[in-house]
């Protein structure tokens, strides 16, 4: 059976995963993260010419993902105060369940006025409501300038890193990358340079697992406002900058 997508069937970008969830059946408390971040990024390739503000919801939603994904291939997760591993998935499933809380609120709402008992009310219940399902779930301010293909070309270094290993063995190693280290490399940089390439950065990295951190600490300077990122001339080219 085949599906066909248009924009128009999705209020917003967690309308748009709940759809993949129900879809494929897939277990919400337990979300394939590689397959949805696929499915979700392959839907914004489709998106890639329709206008900029309506794409920055989808777009910021990816940057989550991406994210998440990353995290999960690294071999230690991190744990909560009681020793417990965190799962990175944890905040996206309670906030997609938020927002099928809210569709089911919705639907509520649209039976009420119907009827005619929401009249009374200023504005629509309705479209308040879907305001404010959209803003509970999108929270990151990151850079909305095709940030999908940054995730593009991390996933392409990632491959190169991947041709260069040798075969995947489960062991639990103890990195020495610490985040501050990191951050405090890339300010640093900054600070001589103007702009740093950002497979350049990527390729600095001793392995895989060093990349994902550098990807991993962009992201969330970038979340913080403490860098920029803006597109170079070539295709897939970008160039982190100071703020």
């Amino acid at each position: 059976m085949t599906y066909h997508i248009s924009i128009e069937e999705f209020e917003g970008p967690f309308d748009l995963l709940l759809f993949f969830i129900e879809r494929d059946e897939l277990d919400i408390y337990n979300i394939p993260i590689a397959k949805i971040t696929h499915d979700f990024l392959d839907y914004l390739r489709r998106m890639e010419e329709l206008d900029i503000d309506l794409a920055s919801e989808f777009i910021l939603v990816a940057a989550t993902l991406v994210r998440i994904k990353a995290k999960m291939l690294l071999p230690r997760r991190e744990l909560d105060e009681f020793g417990e591993e965190i799962d990175p998935r944890d905040d996206l499933v309670r906030k997609l369940l938020e927002y099928k809380r809210f569709k089911e609120v919705l639907g509520d709402f649209e039976a009420l006025e119907e009827v005619q008992l929401m009249r009374e009310r200023r504005g629509s219940a309705i479209s308040e409501l879907e305001k404010l399902g959209q803003k509970v779930l999108v929270e990151a301010e990151l850079e909305t300038i095709s940030l999908y293909k940054l995730f593009e070309v991390f996933n392409d270094v990632m491959k190169n890193y991947e041709k260069r290993g040798k075969r995947v063995v489960h062991k639990v190693y103890k990195y020495p990358y610490r985040t501050d280290e990191i951050r405090n490399s890339i300010t640093s940089s900054l600070k001589e340079r103007k702009r740093i390439g950002f497979v350049e950065l990527l390729a600095q990295a001793e392995n895989r697992i060093h990349a994902i951190f550098n990807f991993l600490i962009v992201l969330e300077m970038i979340n913080q406002s403490e860098i920029g990122i803006i597109a170079g001339k070539g295709f897939n080219s970008f160039w982190i900058v100071r703020k």
